[in-house]
């Protein structure tokens, strides 16, 4: 059976065009329309293929696009729209954004195999998901911000996290201060690191570029990135982890490298995962509202597809959440 890829592929356009050119959108040329409507027309997709949104017959299914199906803020989230599906006797499918434009997840977006998408992937570009969205095929995309018709924005304010978890560490005499980052191209990773140099700045303190290192929000990345911090020699006084599984890896480094948490280094990290209180010592973190923020993403979800109104834009509030990883250094 011909895929919108096969279509795409035939037509020499990228599949986000052959998507646009089957539906009809202005912003695709007429020449460019007519190639993508004649491969089509060769490889039978209008018969056989998904992506033509006419006509179509409720799947009762949602997707949950995610970069990384595994780890405890991706299984938290899965379980509160989950909870949320089964509630209206509908089925969902979690799938990984891994191979980008080219993956599984694509083709369930352009090809329209569901009734609608939850978009938690960076990897996933703006083009794609405004090509998919629309009046009868509605995306809730979290913690990035897109606008187009169909698309709606749940974010949490990194930002003041990020701004909370620095200037929390600063009045406790830390003027000494490393930023473990998330992915360069992650908005959340933006955000954070946007208010750690705010809080930064209104100190006075300026960022070391030899503290800044990246650890991709995953444990080993912490893991390597406070290695590498350790390898350098000269520690700050305090590490603001951008989230809790990478602090949770460089505390591990810490610990093999005979450095105290919090005697002779103070740590923070983000999101409050449930492992953060069970580690030793206890991780002081910003709260996110996991739970909370899937669970609203799959309402809002609902109500799109039962053709209620609702905004564009939703932004839920953070939480610190004070533990024993950070010491007073006044």
């Amino acid at each position: 059976m011909a895929t919108l890829k096969d279509v795409a592929k035939l037509a020499g356009v990228a599949l986000s065009t052959a998507s646009y050119a089957l539906s009809g959108d202005s912003k695709v040329s007429v020449e460019t329309k007519e190639k993508v409507l004649e491969a089509a027309r060769q490889l039978n997709y209008q018969k056989n293929g998904f992506a033509m949104d006419l006509k179509r017959s409720r799947t009762n299914t949602i997707a949950l696009i995610l970069t990384d199906l595994s780890g405890p803020y991706y299984s938290e989230l899965i379980r509160s729209i989950q909870d949320v599906t089964l509630s209206h006797s509908y089925d969902l499918i979690a799938c990984s954004s891994m191979g980008g434009k080219d993956s599984t997840a694509v083709r369930f977006l352009l090809e329209k195999r569901v009734d609608g998408a939850i978009v938690l992937a960076h990897n996933i570009t703006d083009e794609i998901l405004q090509a998919a969205a629309g009046s009868r095929f509605p995306i809730v995309v979290m913690d990035r911000l897109i606008a187009g018709e169909g698309l709606i924005n749940v974010v949490v304010d990194g930002e003041q996290g990020g701004y909370s978890a620095t200037r929390y560490l600063i009045e406790k005499g830390h003027n000494t201060i490393a930023y473990i980052s998330g992915p360069a191209n992650s908005y959340n990773n933006t955000l954070r690191y946007q208010g750690y140099l705010r809080a930064m700045h209104e100190a006075g303190l300026e960022e070391k570029a030899k503290w800044k290192l990246s650890g991709s929000f995953i444990r080993d990345g912490g893991y390597k990135a406070t290695q590498m911090m350790l390898m350098q020699g000269e520690l700050p006084s305090a590490v603001f982890y951008a989230n809790d599984e990478m602090a949770v890896g460089g505390m591990k480094a810490l610990e093999e490298g005979g450095i105290s948490v919090p005697d002779e280094i103070s740590v923070i990290g983000f999101d409050d995962i449930q492992l953060a209180e069970y580690i030793q010592p206890p991780l002081t973190t910003i709260r996110q509202p996991m739970y909370d923020s899937g669970s609203l993403a799959g309402h809002l979800l609902f109500q799109k597809l039962n053709g209620e109104a609702v905004n564009d834009f939703y932004k839920l509030k953070i939480e610190l959440i004070e533990r024993k990883s950070v010491t007073n250094s006044k």
